[in-house]
């Protein structure tokens, strides 16, 4: 619908609801002489009168009658809409939609969740947990929690903690078998637990900016989580464990 045409309409509306053109014309800020101009264009338009007028009085025809049973609920719901989005300027309201790895959001959603339902509380918080890193914009998500510089392209980050430690860690009795990784480089020759995301697999280097640190291994063990390769450890000795960001 054009907005002429939806002009038309709400002054017709105005015209029949208020029975007359005078309080028509001062409720939609019209001149009189306006407002019957326009309610001509709209009959011209349609092809057909929709209402009878005299000097004292103006009354709808059969056709205006079922025009305005159609289109009154219709404009109803448009004026609730609009009061409604007013009324909201300033308070955020609605569902948000938020993709989180799993240990973000233990450690920094649930934390926070009291306090924000606090400060907003017409906002209702609908969380997926997905270490697979789905794409955000493409999964209809509002926002995503990542880790590092890890985003879809034309994103818009904001640093929510400190910069995540991520450590390589070995049991006792492994490194007494196959001994101490002095460099990053010799990861490779011992036997890893790899942690690969779900649904796409994706695995990638870890470079170290301090002396042992994480980065790509030859692996013996491949996981779909990084809790499976921890559970994977107990109770036997524990191979190193290497954490593989997406």
């Amino acid at each position: 619908m054009r907005g002429a045409e939806f002009a038309e309409l709400k002054a017709f509306a105005a015209v029949v609801e208020r029975a007359s053109f005078a309080r028509a014309a001062d409720h939609l800020g019209l001149s009189p002489s306006a407002l019957s101009q326009t309610i001509r264009q709209l009959e011209a338009r349609l092809g057909v009168r929709l209402l009878n007028r005299t000097t004292r009085s103006v009354a709808t025809t059969t056709a205006g009658s079922r025009l305005h049973e159609r289109i009154a609920p219709m404009m109803l719901e448009m004026d609730a809409a609009v009061a409604e989005a007013v009324a909201a300027t300033g308070r955020a309201a609605g569902t948000l939609r938020i993709n989180t790895l799993g240990m973000a959001a233990k450690k920094i959603i649930a934390p926070r969740l009291g306090r924000f339902h606090r400060a907003h509380p017409d906002v209702v918080l609908d969380i997926v947990i997905d270490d697979g890193l789905s794409d955000i914009v493409a999964s209809r998500f509002d926002a995503g929690i990542r880790v590092g510089e890890r985003l879809e392209k034309d994103m818009i980050a904001v640093r929510l903690t400190p910069d995540v430690k991520m450590l390589a860690l070995a049991s006792p009795d492994y490194l007494s078998r196959r001994g101490d990784p002095k460099t990053p480089a010799d990861l490779h020759r011992h036997a890893c637990i790899n942690w690969r995301f779900p649904g796409s697999g994706r695995q990638s280097t870890a470079y170290a900016a301090h002396p042992v640190s994480a980065m790509s291994a030859t692996s013996g063990v491949t996981t779909s989580g990084f809790f499976i390769a921890c559970r994977q450890t107990r109770g036997s000795p524990c191979p190193l464990t290497k954490m593989v960001l997406p």
